[in-house]
């Protein structure tokens, strides 16, 4: 189906997507079963503390990142290898600035952070201790990702999901192997270490083999191009300022008005669906830099190719993601019994189904979600993200102040209720976007 318009790197990037999403499915099913055998609910919850805190700080990536892919891919259209050096190296600096004036705010007001999830004095104390810690790494963990997806935007994502991929693995690997010698929580961090350093090489020699680019002449830095990033940007961080107000936001509220170890449940539940949706995703996330170059050239047949690969994702996800949720859903209980044994609770089942409706919603607005990025359009993207977000924490809100209390499994309606009037408008939006920049396909 996609065959017919998609050139053939492009294919393969889709591919790789597609096989590092179920290397990951693969790596998440074997590392939560020994997180929670030896760390627990409780001390797990205390990790996902410092991974949501770690979020918060990954801010000052001011969305460079997803500039970057855009911009680079633009540049590789045209084949300026300068531009794309100058490119990098500008959204390093900018990376350095942000990243540094991120730690400080951490470090200052890191009493105040601890207190909001309300731990009691054990799991805030290794909280304290850890979370310098946490924000050095967040501020590498950007660098290392931008290098990622400077890959990507250079054509071969195929490449970067290489160097993802194995991050994971050794992020997990270690983890484990710390775990079992008898170390701590200290021993997810340093797995995480371990990934941004593996990401951070690949994605480097990656760079230096695809263009032979030269990051460290001193006039690559550039004003305008800094600017054209931060522009672009700008509207990605606005983005990602939004979606805080989904999985960190909801952890906190857990954390306060449940319990931490409410928080793996959450996480499990959450986490599962969306690499279940990634299943089918995964396959689409090259679609913004090929929408991104194809838009560059400015062609109706061009214009065209993107129409058809939108419709045909669109018809990918129906024959393949309703059979898949619906097994899933059937099974879960079957499922997680076998794959947690000892650690399974019964909350996760029931849980993990309604997050499961809320993840197909929004897998539906996967395909619309990258074409209007390759388009340019961050802006209908955040005002759909702020709709989304905005009805969660309302609904979540809404449902402590008529009962007065919160539970794992509101939390999980308030998410997935909130995915339905977003859907639907961005589907409408994107509809109308195609439909204005797209004509009668030219004979070729």
């Amino acid at each position: 189906m996609l065959k017919k318009v998609l050139s053939t790197q492009l294919r393969i990037n889709m591919v790789s997507g597609f096989l590092m999403t179920v290397v990951n499915t693969v790596v998440m099913l074997a590392a939560y079963p020994i997180y929670l055998h030896f760390l627990g609910y409780e001390k797990y919850g205390v990790w996902l503390v410092l991974a949501t805190v770690l979020t918060f700080i990954q801010l000052g990536d001011l969305g460079i990142g997803q500039a970057i892919m855009k911009l680079v891919a633009e540049e590789k259209g045209r084949n300026n290898i300068k531009g794309i050096q100058s490119y990098i190296a500008s959204a390093l600096v900018l990376l350095c600035i942000s990243g540094t004036i991120a730690l400080i705010i951490l470090l200052v007001f890191k009493t105040q952070i601890i207190a909001a999830f309300k731990l009691n004095d054990e799991n805030a104390m290794m909280v304290f201790w850890l979370l310098p810690y946490i924000g050095v790494l967040s501020i590498y963990a950007i660098i290392a990702q931008t290098l990622n997806a400077t890959v990507s935007g250079l054509g071969r994502m195929d490449l970067a999901n290489m160097a993802q991929c194995g991050g994971q693995v050794v992020s997990v690997s270690v983890a484990c192997v710390l775990l079992y010698s008898g170390w701590g929580i200290e021993s997810l961090l340093i797995g995480n270490v371990c990934l941004n350093i593996f990401v951070h090489v690949v994605s480097f020699i990656c760079i230096r083999k695809i263009a032979n680019i030269r990051l460290l002449q001193k006039d690559n830095p550039s004003f305008q191009h800094g600017k054209r990033i931060l522009h672009f940007g700008g509207a990605v961080f606005g983005n990602s300022i939004i979606s805080i107000l989904f999985g960190p936001f909801n952890k906190l509220m857990l954390s306060r008005y449940v319990n931490v170890s409410a928080i793996p449940v959450y996480e499990i539940a959450y986490s599962g669906s969306m690499q279940v949706r990634a299943l089918i995703e995964a396959g689409f996330r090259a679609l913004m830099p090929e929408v991104s170059r194809l838009n560059g050239e400015k062609t109706e047949y061009a214009k065209h190719k993107i129409s058809q690969v939108y419709h045909d994702a669109l018809k990918v996800i129906f024959v393949f993601g309703i059979p898949m949720y619906a097994v899933l859903a059937i099974f879960a209980s079957f499922l997680f019994k076998i794959w947690l044994r000892t650690e399974y609770i019964e909350a996760l089942p029931g849980v993990f189904q309604i997050m499961l409706a809320g993840s197909f919603l929004t897998l539906v607005g996967i395909p619309a979600y990258y074409t209007t990025i390759g388009f340019g359009r961050i802006r209908d993207v955040i005002k759909i993200n702020i709709m989304s977000a905005g009805g969660n924490v309302i609904l979540v809100i809404g449902y402590y102040a008529l009962t007065g209390h919160l539970s794992v499994y509101s939390i999980a309606w308030c998410f997935a209720l909130s995915t339905i009037i977003p859907l639907a408008y961005f589907l409408y939006i994107t509809h109308r976007l195609i439909a204005a920049g797209t004509k009668q396909p030219v004979n070729l």
